[in-house]
């Protein structure tokens, strides 16, 4: 394995907090697929719902676009705070 293969399976493991690179390749890849589409399983992935619906309501919420890009792969949540003054 090339060292930016290394690099990039350590990176993989890292960011979905799996131990095992065949577990993390494998998520991985079906999060791509969720995303990207294109295949009998996924006809019309992640990417191609978020710019539709961008199309047809103007703009989107957070929370909107953490909805359609919630996968079980790889989690995607939304939270907001704001304050007023602050502290003194």
């Amino acid at each position: 394995m090339t060292d930016s293969r290394e690099r990039t399976l350590k990176h993989v493991k890292a960011a979905l907090d799996e131990n095992a690179g065949s577990k993390a390749l494998f998520r991985a890849a079906k999060y791509a697929v969720r995303m990207r589409g294109g295949t009998d399983a996924v006809p019309s992935g992640r990417i191609a719902e978020l710019l539709e619906a961008a199309d047809e309501r103007g703009s989107l919420t957070g929370k909107e676009i953490a909805d359609i890009l919630d996968t079980k792969e790889m989690r995607v949540e939304y939270s907001s705070s704001w304050s007023v003054g602050g502290e003194i």
